[in-house]
């Protein structure tokens, strides 16, 4: 893939994400060994790439539904709490059925 060329879904990601994602694989994947390089625990580590794989995903669906990936990349984010994340969500998809009638 040439350089010009750059996924969506990585374009999408901050630049703290695309670092955190380099010292992955230059760590060929090991928890353990990104977690030493951070100075923080394994489970840090886990929940930060947790995060990031949820934002890699939201940004692949992101096409089909931009307003629903905005409100979920909020709450992933921790912009937004989960709750008020499913409540407009659910709000969105009740004012979308109504008009689609």
């Amino acid at each position: 893939m040439p350089l010009q060329v750059v996924p969506e879904w990585m374009a999408s990601l901050e630049d703290e994400d695309a670092a955190f994602i380099r010292r992955f694989v230059l760590a060929s994947g090991s928890l353990k060994e990104v977690a030493r390089q951070y100075g923080v625990t394994y489970p840090t580590v886990r929940l930060r790439l947790d995060r990031l794989i949820e934002k890699i995903q939201l940004a692949e669906r992101s096409a089909q539904e931009p307003y629903i990936a905005l409100i979920r990349r909020l709450a992933v984010d921790e912009r937004i709490d989960v709750d008020a994340a499913k409540l407009l969500i659910s709000e969105y998809k009740k004012l979308k059925g109504a008009k689609e009638d």
